[in-house]
């Protein structure tokens, strides 16, 4: 595997491993309850963890297809949240969705990021990091 391949798929398993992190603080030590997507992006995101942690251990850089469709739905699902909250027109037709209203917004630093806009940028850093392992698959002998 390449270098440039191997900085690649270390930057995915940090940014995974830093939203998973961040997840689980918010849902544990803060007790904010996940709503209903929430919890599908996390089942999105939690894999990216032991996935490009073993193509880590593997070399295997093969896994960005892998790591590109599981980011890729997770960007269009936490884009989807994201939006949810913040445009009116969606809010007022956002209904429930489980225990803990999906328009809830635990936190809204600077006027605008979000949990769903947090995992949406995590979701687009490895979707662009994916796509570049994918743009390079020749490895050099």
């Amino acid at each position: 595997m390449e270098k440039r391949q191997e900085n690649l798929l270390v930057f995915i398993w940090t940014v995974a491993l830093v939203a998973t992190a961040g997840s689980l603080y918010y849902s544990e030590v803060k007790g904010y309850v996940p709503c209903l997507y929430c919890w599908y992006q996390r089942i999105l995101m939690y894999p990216i963890i032991l996935i490009a942690g073993v193509a880590l251990i593997q070399k295997n850089s093969r896994i960005a297809v892998t790591t590109a469709v599981f980011s890729g739905i997770g960007v269009l699902l936490s884009g989807y949240h994201y939006a949810l909250q913040k445009v009116n027109l969606l809010q007022n037709h956002a209904g429930t969705c489980g225990e803990v209203p999906c328009t809830a917004q635990y936190v809204n630093y600077l006027g605008f990021i979000t949990i769903p806009f947090m995992a949406l940028t995590a979701f687009i850093f490895i979707l662009i990091a994916s796509i570049l392992m994918l743009m390079h698959p020749k490895e050099r002998n």
